[in-house]
């Protein structure tokens, strides 16, 4: 077992609330997943946990060393909750091609926030030896 890649972000809960404000549906679509969306709407303090994972976005990327680019869409870093209401992450479409590209087959992620901030950290382990 390696780590492949450590990635942290931070994000201001104002920010995320902002954008929600300024474009509604669209932004929730262009950046969350149905399931994503789903789980915020379920909780009372919704824009921190859309902050969290929106952080927890940012992280994963910072993993796979790639940014927004090369046809990423904010969509394909997903955050999901276990049974036991850990987080995890499921990756799609190009983040999946990058993770398997790189070896990645387990995911760390660790969220934290608070009414002005958001913090996660993401850890890419490649388990296979090579």
């Amino acid at each position: 077992m390696r780590i492949v890649g450590h990635g942290i972000d931070m994000v201001e809960t104002a920010r995320v609330a902002k954008m929600l404000e300024e474009h509604g549906d669209r932004f929730l679509e262009r950046c969350f997943t149905a399931g994503e969306r789903a789980y915020a709407d379920d909780r009372k303090r919704s824009i921190e946990h859309l902050s969290g994972r929106f952080a927890a976005k940012e992280a994963i990327l910072k993993v796979l060393g790639t940014g927004w680019r090369g046809g990423i869409a904010w969509t394909d870093a997903e955050v999901v909750r276990e049974s036991s209401g850990r987080p995890s992450v499921r990756l799609h479409g190009e983040c999946l091609r990058v993770a398997q590209e790189l070896g990645i087959d387990q995911w760390w992620v660790s969220i934290s926030h608070i009414g002005t901030h958001a913090i996660a950290s993401a850890i890419g382990v490649a388990t296979r030896c090579e």
